[in-house]
């Protein structure tokens, strides 16, 4: 380590209570989507980087109309530009949304509280501490600016629950951002360099009603349903057997996650309601699995007399990656992550079988990767579930590893 990193770790290590107080007030900050009321914390971490020195702090205001679209209530993106000069640019994103806390907590799930090294909260681990860890990163930097040039830039945004459509999406289209790197919320002791893609279709099965006295005078909707129920089922025992070169990626998946229907007990349904998540490993052609999966379904109910079936694509998630290990991204970020972790072995670098909003600077041609605060796995961390906690010391190492990997990209040659 050379004396302006040095510099950078002990300027970490000299302000971890604020970082961690800059995380508790992120955490205290209720950002649940859904419902997706998103500009309060937005306008809560405006003013944060601004009080932090962070100069052109941009509150990007989403029109109602496509928060609307999107499934929120507010949203607004929060851009922090920091310009050394002429040269690489990175971009650090993370989202400040999340899933409802649900029951079974053991402490406040907004409290931020501390307990055994171990902060707790919703948000804390999926990705408020990416935001605290990528803020005080570039703070750190700013202690060796003179020998850098480039410049990175801070895109937090609100809608990852929701797609990412009108955050990072948004601010790449419209020019806000221009990375020639990008690195994305993930944790402390991987680099994701790859993930999965979604489709989620709803399926509405449609027959005719007739009194539950003579069913024979109607059309089942949910015994319709049944039948592709079934045959969604023994496709998904078939998609285990299309295997993924990638390491940390499996095989596609299928999950029946919703069903409605019917209208009283006394009644022939005449409509049934379900939604299937239909998960797509990076090698797979979404056209031809989209399309496999209408056929099978219009054939299950296709000898059924009076039965209408309609498949409407409500989500499409691209595939993420592979971003090949040899990039300078990689590999700079694997020789900070072993100088600072000090771990025997290297940095793994690997897929997940979830979809995140990596995918859409992949999209746009950007070299990225996934890393941040957390543990080994996301289970550990109980993400999206109960309890959901990061350890204080992955935060302090996640900000050391990311201002020193900004700091070898940045550095004048």
């Amino acid at each position: 380590m050379n004396e302006d990193k040095a510099k950078i770790v002990q300027w970490i290590q000299d302000h971890e209570e604020e970082l961690i107080a800059f995380l508790k007030k992120l955490v205290k900050t209720p950002s649940d989507n859904p419902a997706g009321d998103c500009l309060p914390i937005a306008r809560v971490l405006e003013k944060q980087l601004s009080e932090l020195g962070f100069e052109n702090v941009s509150l990007l205001e989403v029109d109602e109309e496509s928060v609307k679209e999107n499934g929120m209530i507010s949203m607004a993106n929060v851009l922090a530009p920091t310009v050394f000069g002429e040269g690489t640019n990175v971009v650090l994103n993370a989202h400040g949304d999340v899933v409802p806390p649900g029951l079974g907590w053991s402490v406040d799930p907004y409290g931020g509280e501390i307990v055994d090294g171990k902060m707790y909260g919703r948000g804390v681990a999926v990705s408020k501490s990416d935001i605290a860890a990528y803020t005080y990163a570039v703070l750190a930097l700013k202690q060796v600016s003179a020998q850098l040039s480039g410049r990175v830039d801070l895109a937090f945004t609100f809608d990852e629950e929701t797609g990412g459509e009108i955050g990072p999406k948004r601010l790449i289209d419209q020019g806000y951002i221009k990375p020639d790197h990008a690195i994305v919320a993930g944790f402390t002791y991987s680099a994701v360099n790859a993930h999965n893609g979604c489709l989620h279709f709803e399926i509405k099965t449609t027959g005719k009603s007739a009194h539950a006295a003579l069913p024979h005078t109607g059309t089942d909707a949910i015994e319709a349903t049944t039948k592709i129920l079934n045959v969604l089922y023994e496709y998904r025992k078939k998609l285990a057997d299309i295997k993924s070169s990638i390491p940390g990626i499996d095989f596609p998946t299928l999950n029946v996650g919703l069903i409605s229907g019917g209208i009283n007990t006394n009644v022939v349904p005449d409509e049934c309601t379900i939604r299937v998540d239909r998960r797509l490993i990076p090698e797979e052609d979404f056209v031809a699995a989209e399309a496999e999966f209408r056929g099978l379904v219009q054939q299950a109910v296709s000898n059924i007399p009076g039965i209408k079936i309609e498949i409407r694509k409500i989500l499409h998630a691209k595939s993420f990656g592979p971003t090949p290990e040899n990039t300078p991204l990689v590999q700079t970020l694997a020789v900070n992550w072993k100088s600072i972790v000090k771990e025997d072995g290297e940095l793994p670098v690997h897929g997940v079988p979830l979809y995140t909003d990596a995918r859409h600077f992949f999209a746009a041609g950007i070299p990225t990767i996934m890393f941040g605060v957390g543990p080994k796995v996301l289970e550990e961390a109980n993400g999206h579930r109960a309890d959901e906690n990061i350890r204080l010391s992955d935060l302090q190492a996640a900000t050391k590893i990311i201002a020193c990997t900004l700091y070898d990209l940045l550095v004048e040659k």
